[in-house]
This record gives structure tokens, sequence and C-alpha cells, in this order.
């Protein structure tokens, strides 16, 4: 009769530990941590209500609606929008985190005229990746939706009017066509998590420049004359 060595016993029990305890971290994640997550900062009424670009993707395999507010009137947030992608007055997240990755990512603080005229149509980058997209929505102080050229992701922003300012609502809408279930998995327990630490830094990051910037600069905004 064969018998088992211990060394095999017990490395054969710790695998069913670190199974069991990341089990628990995901089950966890999943029932306590992943709707405060994908609504960090957002209302019911703010997770509830429909954005202009809801449309263009009506069955998102991940979806985003978080929220700040913001001590300034919606034109003093509007110049930080226009002028968002990497390639333009940055990102307002974590820039270091990009260029460790190789990525020459600067956020202005300051708001830069000679990205100010933007219309719908025009190629931007929205991220880091240099993700093709396009102006799909804009509508001066009060939104401006990307679209990427493939369609699987709709970036909304809205900018409403409260007692103390302005609440700045960031509403991602992402599509993942033919992903596997591991790569399903690694985006809900991975890419969730992640794109919150960054949106997080985005969003208090135009929060700290808005509010340094009250009075909006003497510069056009929001659309493109002929």
């Amino acid at each position: 009769m064969r018998t088992e060595h211990p060394a095999a016993r017990r490395g054969a029990a710790a695998a069913v530990g670190v199974a069991s305890f990341l089990g628990g971290l995901a089950t966890g994640y999943r029932l306590f941590a992943r709707r405060w997550c994908l609504r960090w900062g957002a209302t019911e009424e703010e997770v509830r209500r429909r954005m202009p670009g809801d449309d263009l993707l009506l069955l998102p395999d991940m979806l985003s609606t978080r929220a700040i507010t913001i001590a300034a009137d919606p034109a003093a947030v509007w110049p930080w929008l226009v002028q968002f992608g990497p390639q333009r007055g940055g990102i307002y997240s974590y820039d270091w985190i990009d260029r460790l990755l190789g990525i020459d990512v600067h956020s202005a603080r300051s708001i830069l005229p000679r990205f100010q005229d933007l219309a719908v149509g025009d190629a931007v980058t929205v991220n880091s990746d240099n993700t093709p997209a396009r102006v799909a929505v804009l509508e001066p102080e009060r939104a401006l939706v990307f679209r990427t050229d493939d369609g699987n992701w709709i970036w909304e922003f809205g900018l409403y009017p409260c007692p103390e300012g302005t609440r700045l609502v960031s509403r991602n809408r992402i599509a993942t066509p033919g992903a596997s279930a591991v790569l399903r998995l690694f985006d809900t327990f991975f890419l969730e998590p992640g794109s919150l630490v960054m949106e997080q830094k985005m969003l208090r990051g135009i929060k700290e420049r808005a509010e340094a910037h009250r009075v909006a600069e003497p510069v056009r905004i929001g659309s493109k004359t002929p």
C-alpha cells in the first residue's frame, strides 16, 4: 500500500489553502467591494441617470459611474475636460506611472488655448495606450463623450450644476467581445480596481485645477469655428 509523503500532503494543503483564500477574496470583492468600486463618489440618482453617450453602447460588459463635487462653476471645469488626453493637456492622474512605462505624459497645471478648439469627430487619444478614439458628443459646459474607433469603449463626462458648484460625473461603458472566461475574471478583479485608482486621481486632479482657476480664462472653448 502506497503512503503519501508528508511534504506532498503539506504542498496539497497549501495549494488548497491558497485557492480558498483567493476564492474568499473574490467572493468578498463581488459581495462587498465591487459596487463601491464601480460607483465611487456617485449618488444613486447619478448612477441611474441617463447620460449623453449611453445609447452608443447599450449592453456593456463593464459599467462604472464615478463622480466628484467641484467648488467651481461648469464653465471653470469645462476647459480641463476639453484639453484632456495624454498628447494634449494630460490625464490628471499618476503621470509617473505612465513615465515608468516609457510614455511621456505631463498633466498641465494651466488651461492650454491650443487644445480648446474641439469638435465632434475629432480624433483624440484618451489613455496612455494611445487607443484610437473620437469625440462622439460635445455639449459645451454640459457633456463630453469619447468613443474608441472599434466602438468597444465609451467614456462619458457630464457636468451638473449643484449648490456647491458642479458635479463631475464620469461613466465608462466597456465591451469585451470574444473575451475568454480568464480574461473576464482578470478584468473584474484587476482592471476594475485599477481603473478606480487612476480615475479617483483624475477626478481629484480636475477638481484641484478647476478650483484653483475658478474664473474661467478668456479662451474659446468647446467647438471649432470655420
